[in-house]
């Protein structure tokens, strides 16, 4: 007897999370479909049931991964804490960020290997890019007198130092050099006038 849609469907979606956290950890060619499909209890050729090829489960583990400040101004609609440019900052360059990739940001984790993936995951990417972009727009604006290029401009900065900074804080070695860059960039990033 074969499996209801429902329970495809909840493994389909094990598989699409268990990639997400795998692929940030370890990078996209960091691991195996066999692997991968082993580690979710399932055989390789289960895979195949549920995606054409490893390029599709690429672009759907990465499109899960998204959204998360998207999430954290809904909680704040909800009645969460407010998000703010700071906020954000402070949260993306912590240390809990920085250690914990698997559940952090997948441009953070993988900027380097999305220059080389497919059409559609560069999609992806680009457009949480642009939404994140948007949003930063949104939060230096109401933060400030100045105009609309003036944030877009900052709001664009902002996101590239942010990504650069997480990926240098975890590529070296120096627990104090790792600590500093993140630090320093936050501070930049939060007072970006010279003292």
């Amino acid at each position: 007897m074969g499996h209801s849609r429902a329970e495809k469907a909840k493994t389909h979606q094990r598989i699409v999370v268990l990639a997400s956290k795998r692929f940030r950890e370890k990078g996209l060619a960091g691991i195996g479909i066999a692997e991968l499909m082993k580690e979710a209890g399932l055989t390789v050729g289960g895979f195949y049931k549920h995606f054409d090829s490893r390029d599709d489960l690429v672009a759907e583990a990465v499109g899960s991964a998204f959204g998360a400040w998207r999430r954290q101004l809904d909680t704040a609609a909800s009645g969460g804490p407010p998000v703010t440019y700071e906020s954000l900052v402070d949260d993306y360059l912590s240390e809990t960020h920085r250690d914990r990739p698997g559940t952090g940001c997948p441009v953070g984790a993988l900027a380097g290997e999305f220059a080389r993936s497919d059409k559609r995951t560069r999609a992806l990417v680009t457009q949480e890019a642009q939404e994140s972009i948007q949003l930063l727009v949104t939060l230096l604006r109401d933060a400030s007198e100045k105009g609309k290029d003036t944030a877009r401009s900052r709001a664009i900065m902002t996101y590239c130092a942010l990504v650069g900074a997480i990926g240098v804080a975890r590529a070296v070695s120096d627990e104090k050099l790792s600590r500093e860059i993140l630090n320093t960039a936050a501070q930049l990033l939060k007072n970006p006038t010279p003292r």
